[in-house]
């Protein structure tokens, strides 16, 4: 049986084209393999990796203790039990931060399907459903060490795409996320470009921080918001012209920008793309797109395949998903 077994993984790693480098466009596992499991749960991280996630992407934001923990929010409210497990403890927005409670307290939540904290319904109504005292917050240590692992006895290797949350509100408050990430990184063996590991952020002064001061020499990514600008003079405008990206990429190896801004529609039966594919890889940048979800589709897409299939027409490098193997 373990001759089958090993037969069978091999032949899956051939087809994903994950035996050695990820073949483009690779996945990547958006809060792990949130379609299926609590996003950012360590269970969720290993789904990823046993569904042939090239990345497993992991948002960081620090604990009251400066703990980097693994959270897309910088609140708890849309996807723990905060409220019932530490009445009393929300900011004046009525909002409960996971800056303002320890890792003790941290792990003592219960994590469930993300859902909306005025009605406690999901925000998708699909995924799984469970509740109750299953999943617990990550550290990133413990993901970090947990892909390590996987790595280590299935022979895959899986990559981390680490996004720093918010950084200016984090320093504004004392916090140092960033420095944290590229500390944890670190000690994890990841510290160049030939490591399976990137770096993103919405704020672009730190992205310039990380690269500098911080001194990451690994793969960068400046994400893309959809509006015109962000935190961290993040002038997401000039971001998406030729120029913007060819200065761009002085600091950065890619960038991750809305599904939207790669392709916007159909004419005539047609998919209609923008150039950003195109000047990015002029200004020699990778492009990472998010975010693929087969519950929640684009208009121009009738089905998950014809989603999957547009983005590798648009030619991007990879792409976030919050299903991974699905496309295979």
């Amino acid at each position: 049986m373990r001759v089958l077994a090993t037969s069978f993984l091999t032949g899956l790693l051939a087809v994903s084209g994950m035996a050695g480098q990820p073949v483009p466009p690779f996945e990547i596992a958006h809060r792990g393999a949130s379609g299926y499991l609590p996003e950012h749960t360590l269970e969720a991280v290993a789904l990823a990796h046993g569904l042939g996630a090239a990345y497993i992407e992991q948002d960081v934001v620090l604990s009251s203790d400066n703990v980097p923990v693994v959270l897309h929010d910088i609140s708890l409210d849309a996807t723990t039990d905060v409220a019932a497990r530490f009445p009393g403890r929300a900011r004046k927005d009525g909002n409960h931060y996971a800056i303002d409670f320890t890792l003790a307290e941290l792990k003592a939540l219960g994590v469930r399907e993300r859902f909306d904290p005025a009605t406690g319904e999901p925000v998708h109504p699909g995924r799984y459903p469970g509740r109750g005292p299953v999943f617990q917050i990550a550290t990133l240590e413990e993901s970090l060490a947990l892909v390590a692992g996987l790595n280590g006895s299935t022979g895959r290797t899986a990559g981390v795409y680490v996004e720093v949350k918010r950084p200016a509100w984090h320093l504004a408050q004392g916090k140092d996320p960033g420095k944290a990430v590229v500390a944890m990184l670190g000690r994890f063996g990841y510290r160049g470009k030939t490591d399976a590991c990137h770096i993103q952020c919405f704020e672009h002064e730190e992205i310039r921080r990380i690269r500098g001061e911080l001194g990451w020499r690994g793969r960068l990514v400046q994400l893309i918001g959809g509006g015109k600008r962000g935190e961290g003079n993040s002038d997401f405008v000039r971001f998406r012209t030729p120029e913007g990206l060819k200065e761009l990429a002085k600091w950065v190896d890619g960038i991750g920008p809305a599904m939207g801004d790669v392709i916007t529609g159909t004419r005539a039966g047609e998919r209609v793309f923008t150039g950003l594919v195109a000047d990015a890889h002029a200004a020699g940048l990778e492009v990472h797109p998010y975010t693929a979800r087969a519950d929640g589709l684009p208009v121009w897409a009738a089905s998950y395949a014809e989603l999957i299939d547009g983005l590798r027409e648009a030619g991007v490098d990879g792409y976030f998903t919050d299903f991974p193997g699905l496309a295979r």
